[in-house]
């Protein structure tokens, strides 16, 4: 691997703003995703890789072609090209640490945010690793960017290690996933791959095998404006519908104070004024079947609302998000077993985990198409205090290596 090339692509790719933007139903929702998109493509290309393109959607798929003279399955890489809209990604301006001395860091462009061993442990492994973070105004775009540069890289070294034995490798690149439309345009039958692994996990040596089970539930609040002079008995203010929805919302139930294999309610966007006012509220769960329940608490919270401030009216809709990829994965073991083979040849120790979240191999297992999640190096995503181990996306990209030659060995 080589860890300068691997970098100077990373730093290049988190300059790209990718930000995602759920209120816009294009798809991809902002100009940049494409932008990078057309990067890849021509970055691929000067590696001489012919199969590559770029569609409509902005999605990019490539072929590095077998080097084998048998049939063997084809084996998928896939990372996202957008980033979350939780925290800005314009003008990102990443900061490279190198042999990293392990204690708090004060970011330069904002004093008041530090990355502190104490909340993030994994800042004491990566004593002596070379670590990029952001300057502290925007987030770094590890998720997925790292992802991005990790099978970019791989793809090189592919391409310049003949000596390498693989079947086809196809290369996939989405746009969207953090707001959950990543593989929306993604046609399986033209990836045409037998397994896919997503490189979108936090650390090193992790294999996410489940994932929560997702919906989005929507709130809108509707009330009656009037000029506030001449309100009294007439306005029935929405803004104060929507206060009062989320303090019913269950405290035991947030984010905050969850974990493991708890699931939650995560009110996370609100919108509106007087008249009208939309929260948007995260449904997680590892059970499928517990979505429903959840959905009900948010269901009586909007109608205690209803009755404590009348003449307001709450509607409530429920979007689909993702599955739990365990019951898919189920369906070709091969998958799990082989990214945990792969470990094993690298002299390493796997451990095979659950993500709080979701990935775009959450609806590709879904779809038929078993895509376990494996490391890429991310640390604190969705914020300002993000970093990413340059040391770590090296082991990633070892490790794609070993799986495609794993795969390569299938009669």
């Amino acid at each position: 691997m080589n860890a300068e090339r691997l970098l100077k692509r990373f730093l290049q790719y988190v300059q790209i703003d990718t930000t995602s933007n759920e209120a816009n139903d294009a798809y991809p929702s902002s100009p940049g995703q494409i932008q990078l998109g057309k990067l890849l493509v021509e970055q691929l290309r000067s590696m001489g890789v012919t199969d590559v393109q770029q569609d409509d959607h902005g999605i990019v798929m490539a072929t590095i072609p077998s080097n084998l003279a048998r049939h063997v399955p084809v084996v998928a890489f896939n990372a996202h090209l957008d980033t979350s809209p939780e925290t800005s990604g314009q003008s990102v301006r990443p900061q490279v640490i190198r042999n990293f001395h392990g204690n708090d860091l004060v970011l330069p462009g904002n004093a008041t945010q530090v990355i502190r061993a104490e909340t993030c442990p994994e800042l004491a492994l990566a004593v002596g690793q070379t670590i990029i973070t952001t300057d502290g105004t925007t987030l770094l775009g590890g998720d997925d960017k790292a992802g991005v540069a990790i099978i970019m890289e791989l793809a090189n070294v592919l391409l310049e290690s003949p000596h390498v034995p693989h079947g086809p490798v196809r290369l996939l690149f989405t746009c969207d996933e953090e707001i959950g439309r990543g593989v929306q345009h993604v046609d399986l039958r033209e990836l045409n791959a037998t397994v896919c692994y997503t490189f979108d996990g936090g650390g090193r040596d992790a294999i996410d095998h489940e994932t929560f089970s997702a919906d989005l539930a929507i709130v809108t609040i509707r009330g009656t404006n009037i000029h506030p002079s001449i309100a009294k008995g007439r306005m029935i203010n929405a803004v104060r519908g929507v206060s009062d929805l989320i303090a019913r919302l269950p405290r035991e139930l947030a984010p905050e104070t969850t974990d493991a294999r708890d699931g939650f309610l995560h009110p996370y966007s609100m919108s509106g004024g007087v008249a009208e006012a939309q929260v948007g509220i995260l449904l997680r769960d590892f059970q499928t079947a517990r979505l429903a329940d959840l959905a009900e608490i948010v269901r009586q919270a909007a109608e205690a609302t209803e009755r404590t401030l009348p003449g307001i009216r709450c509607e409530l809709a429920i979007r689909k998000q993702y599955r739990n990829m365990a019951e898919g994965l189920s369906r070709d073991p091969r998958a799990v077993a082989f990214a945990v083979d792969a470990h094993k040849r690298l002299g390493r120790t796997p451990r095979l985990t659950i993500v709080r979240g979701g990935t775009d191999g959450s609806q590709l297992t879904e779809k038929g198409l078993p895509t376990p999640n494996l490391s890429s190096g991310q640390h604190n995503i969705h914020s300002p205090l993000e970093w990413a181990s340059l040391d770590e996306m090296v082991c990633a990209c070892e490790l794609g290596l070993e799986i495609v030659r794993r795969w390569g060995e299938v009669d």
